[in-house]
């Protein structure tokens, strides 16, 4: 064994023997998570020149991750998830380095190579230290959307191409096992698995509003979640077969509702392109075609001061107001917290006690709980 390998084993092997006293205040934490990016980097290198020597042939092995798949106890799609990141690494100099330090991780590696090819290979090169900079200082969701609109802007038809490549493999798995269970998996593009997935959410949450009905009622007081008789992924199956029915009941010439997906597209000439579902996920303009003719076109003009001019304010954060700050916001504001605007409510950033007014400037959007944690609490009562 190496000995800088040796080495790092008897480092691991200290913190392994520290059990529950191993460090895990939140610097440790981050430390450790750093140091883990930069292991699993080191790794990921060493990987490429085990492959490149072609030590695993001798044992009969065809390829360099069938041999890491045996010897180390690893499942193959691992393995050669390994094998084709470390393959990457010469391409990506700048993000190969950042990975070293431990600034980013294997997700952002995979990110970028998923972008890099043939067509994008020379733009890439000219800007792959500014997108290394977007990895190590944005969240990875926000990473992952400037990596989406530089792919679009590289090689607009070659995203497009991808774009119906991934439509093409939307699927619905469903069949009766032996036992009488039906198992399934499902494979959807991202429009038509955000309208499936908003109205299970939906239908979910109303099956949650009669179980914690139910619980109060019959305990006398709030119950808990494990007081509740369903489990949320029993409530899911509920809600599955609640859309069954009602799509078998709904009358044959019914009035079709109107898409259930919101999509943010900007004006060109004002702020550069944009193109995504309002959680985020981006979108090519092409992947939208299909839709128009369902569509409702809602305008909002993003002005000075981000202010989105969509209508007459109300009192409360509530119609246009309230449609202003989740366009804006899109998901809890809390820097912890991804709960979408369409789960969360309207807080006021100064509060309306303090005499802040209810208006796009001084609303946003938080979840329930990052609301309650900023209302102050009441002194404990006196003994």
């Amino acid at each position: 064994m190496d000995h800088d390998v040796q080495a790092l084993k008897e480092s691991i092997d200290r913190l392994v023997e520290a059990g529950p006293l191993v460090p895990a205040d939140t610097e440790s934490i981050v430390a450790l998570y750093r140091q883990f990016n930069r292991l699993e980097a080191v790794v990921t290198e060493a990987t490429s020149s085990f492959d490149a020597s072609g030590d695993w042939a001798p044992d009969g092995a065809a390829t360099a991750s069938a041999w890491l798949s045996v010897r180390c106890s690893i499942p193959i799609a691992h393995t050669r998830r390994f094998v084709r990141r470390s393959r990457q690494l010469c391409h990506l100099p700048a993000f190969a380095r950042a990975w070293s330090n431990g600034e980013i991780t294997s997700a952002h590696m995979d990110t970028v190579a998923g972008v890099r090819r043939d067509s994008t290979a020379e733009l890439f090169r000219r800007d792959e230290r500014f997108l290394c900079d977007q990895a190590t200082t944005l969240p990875f969701k926000d990473f992952t959307r400037v990596v989406s609109y530089w792919d679009q802007h590289a090689d607009p038809d070659g995203t497009e191409d991808k774009e119906m490549e991934r439509q093409a493999r939307r699927n619905v798995y469903l069949e009766e096992s032996f036992d009488g269970l039906w198992l399934g998996k499902l494979t959807l593009d991202p429009i038509a698995g955000t309208i499936v997935a908003e109205e299970l959410s939906r239908l979910e949450h109303e099956l949650f509003e009669i179980d914690w009905a139910k619980a109060k009622e019959d305990l006398g007081q709030e119950p808990k979640i494990s007081d509740l008789e369903r489990t949320s992924g029993q409530r899911r199956c509920d809600a599955l077969k609640e859309m069954a029915t009602r799509s078998k009941t709904a009358p044959a010439n019914g009035r079709r509702p109107a898409p259930l997906f919101s999509v943010l597209v900007d004006y060109p000439t004002l702020s550069g392109r944009v193109c995504e579902l309002a959680q985020g996920t981006v979108l090519t303009p092409g992947a939208l075609l299909p839709w128009l003719d369902e569509a409702i076109i809602e305008r909002a003009v993003f002005g000075p001061k981000n202010r989105v001019e969509v209508g007459e304010k109300a009192r409360m954060f509530t119609g246009a107001t309230r449609r202003a700050i989740e366009l804006r916001d899109r998901e809890c504001t809390h820097p912890y917290c991804d709960r979408p605007a369409s789960a969360c409510q309207g807080d006021h950033i100064i509060p309306y006690v303090e005499n802040g007014p209810t208006t796009q400037e001084n609303g946003r959007i938080l979840c329930g709980f990052h609301n309650r944690l900023r209302l102050p609490r009441p002194p404990p009562s006196a003994a």
